[in-house]
């Protein structure tokens, strides 16, 4: 299999319930595939931080907090990086570009930095969303070349 940035080496599909203790375990995971690749501690705390993120955006403002959704996380290990991909079927985004806006937030106890970080720790984002239907957050980051499977 093979994709516009490199050769698929290796993959993972996660699907949990919206609840809060689950950002924790879609953390691990995708750190556990990570560390298949020669990255830094850096790239994995980046890596980690995003997709803690993205999973904490589905289950806050997707479900607004109750345990009555699946969230679908997506890991591809590429030859050149990784790629991430954090779905839900939530409530949607009304406003993908004000939603992105660092310090807007539909909840005053957060502090709207989500998308910034994600932005910032990777090296593309693209989030689609359809109100009503969910939303998909697809990160990727680049990282050294590596050709091996383990």
């Amino acid at each position: 299999m093979t994709r516009g940035n490199g050769e698929v080496l290796n993959t993972m599909r996660l699907e949990f319930l919206s609840l809060p203790e689950n950002v924790g375990l879609a953390r691990v995971a995708v750190a556990a595939l990570a560390a298949q690749a020669d990255i830094t501690l850096n790239e994995m705390e980046e890596i980690k931080v995003a997709v803690s993120e993205a999973v904490a955006n589905a289950i806050i403002h997707g479900y607004g907090g109750e345990p009555r959704g699946w969230v679908r996380v997506t890991v591809n290990r590429l030859q050149d990086g990784l790629e991430i991909i954090v779905e839900d079927d939530g409530k949607g985004i009304p406003d993908i570009a004000q939603a992105m806006q660092p310090a807007y937030s539909t909840d005053p106890e957060r502090m709207g930095l989500g998308f910034a970080f994600m932005q910032s720790f990777m090296d593309e984002l693209e989030v689609t969303s359809e109100e009503g239907r969910g939303t998909r957050v697809v990160m990727r980051k680049k990282l050294n070349p590596s050709v091996t499977t383990a």
